[in-house]
């Protein structure tokens, strides 16, 4: 996303003039050489990308840091197992909390904003993980740097105006309660205190920085949330308003309000998750649709073997109730009915004479004993600027199971009905390499974060 304009009547040229300097009684002149050809023949994509490595460059020196946080999880759905009523991926981070710090392993979910954890007395929060992660329960009456955080406080009435925050007249205490879309949901209550990190600044790494931030502490969990499988200590929003941890920390000039985050596309998993801004070459970017509460992207059609299909623009709009939106805690991509029957014809008639076509749970899926590489068709998702994410087969077919001899490989695209919405989630792939499809989700979001004024 573009830089906003310049304020009218504010004219910015290049021009060539010679600059007179006096030293002690004898003048000198130095001649100052054009940035840019006379002809102006340089693109303004250049000339924007230099600003842009320019730009983080000021951040940086202007004692704004990079904090990076570590990502673990998996990929590979038959690894971590059933969640949520599928084969999912998980990706999660360690932070530290509190006086002494304590660890806490919290999902990465850009489709919310508040960052929480398990609080001691919690009514159905798990004690144990299969994930081999210890679970903890902050206690803010152990660590001397908490503090409950009243109805009366700032902090609580910037999370009244996103929906992140509410208040009972029955006591001052400010507390929240999130309903997420797999019917999970928890409630609590909001305390301050230090989240511990590294930052880099400069290219040296500072040790236990430390920070106050608002978090929340959840006392009940249901749905999902309750179960052991795949439990963690809470969920860690990277949304837009004000209650993130990302605006939180640009506020106090700690770090830009800006985040980077890819997955790692093998069994080992992980990936990067990083407050600030990395800058990577030869990335395309697609600016985000402005003064929506999600990150929604302008996706302007889908192509199948380089064909684009046969898909009214309107269905991939943006309104109150309808857009095309990026959330890495959802593990799959749905799309709209009136573009998911598209999209489903378009790969059957391809591959139905090699493969035989399967549904499973609702879900299309397919038969086949060769390799999907040699039968399936690339897929490209288009947004604007010019900005196309291909997909592979391995990245959109996920492997279920076996039978009679032969694997069974589903869509990872599933239909949303009677609803106008295309969310993209975590797809990525078995490879040695960063998804690109992360790549787009790290760069258009750090882009909006910088340039666009502050929501």
């Amino acid at each position: 996303m573009a830089a906003a304009p310049f304020p009218a009547g504010i004219l910015i040229a290049a021009v060539v003039f010679h600059a007179t300097v006096v030293l002690s009684s004898f003048p000198a002149t130095f001649h100052l050489e054009r940035g840019i050809t006379a002809n102006h023949k340089l693109k303004l994509s250049k000339l924007k990308e230099r600003d842009r490595v320019r730009h983080a460059r000021m951040l940086q020196s202007s004692g704004i840091g990079v904090v990076d946080f570590p990502v673990q999880g998996t990929f590979n759905p038959l690894l971590v197992g059933l969640r949520f009523g599928c084969f999912c991926r998980l990706y999660y981070t360690r932070l530290q909390l509190g006086s002494p710090p304590r660890d806490f392993h919290v999902q990465i979910d850009t489709g919310s904003d508040v960052l929480w954890v398990s609080c001691g007395s919690c009514n159905g929060c798990p004690v144990n993980s299969g994930l081999h992660t210890p679970l903890n329960f902050f206690d803010p009456g152990s660590s001397p740097t908490a503090s409950l955080i009243s109805c009366s406080d700032q902090r609580c009435s910037l999370g009244l105006q996103s929906s992140d925050s509410v208040c009972s007249s029955q006591n001052n205490q400010c507390g929240y309660t999130f309903q997420y879309g797999d019917g999970s949901g928890t409630s609590g209550y909001y305390v301050s205190d230090l989240l511990h990190f590294n930052t880099v600044l400069g290219g040296s790494v500072m040790n236990n920085f430390s920070a106050p931030i608002v978090f929340g502490c959840s006392t009940l969990k249901t749905g999902d949330l309750t179960k052991s499988d795949v439990a963690v200590d809470g969920i860690f929003g990277f949304g837009q308003q004000d209650m993130s941890v990302v605006s939180q920390l640009a506020s106090q000039g700690i770090t830009p309000r800006a985040f980077s985050h890819c997955l790692k596309g093998d069994d080992s998993g992980g990936g990067i998750l990083v407050l600030g801004e990395i800058v990577e070459p030869n990335i395309v970017y697609t600016p985000l649709v402005p003064s929506q509460p999600h990150y929604n992207l302008y996706l302007q059609s889908i192509s199948v073997n380089g064909q684009t299909l046969a898909i009214d623009s309107s269905v991939f709009g943006t309104s109150s109730n309808q857009g095309t939106i990026i959330d890495s805690g959802t593990t799959l991509a749905y799309l709209a009915e009136e573009a998911y029957d598209p999209f489903i014809s378009a790969i059957t008639s391809i591959v139905s004479p090699s493969v035989h076509p399967y549904l499973s749970k609702g879900s299309h899926c397919y038969l086949m004993s060769s390799s999907i590489n040699d039968i399936f068709p690339q897929v490209s998702l288009n947004f604007a600027g010019g900005a196309s994410m291909i997909l592979i087969p391995q990245d959109y077919l996920i492997q279920q199971s076996s039978i009679t001899g032969a694997l069974l490989w589903c869509i990872g695209f599933q239909k949303i009905q009677g609803q106008g919405i295309t969310i993209l989630g975590g797809i990525d792939t078995k490879r040695s390499y960063f998804n690109p499809w992360n790549y787009l989700l790290v760069n258009i979001i750090r882009v909006y974060i910088i340039y666009l004024p502050k929501i």
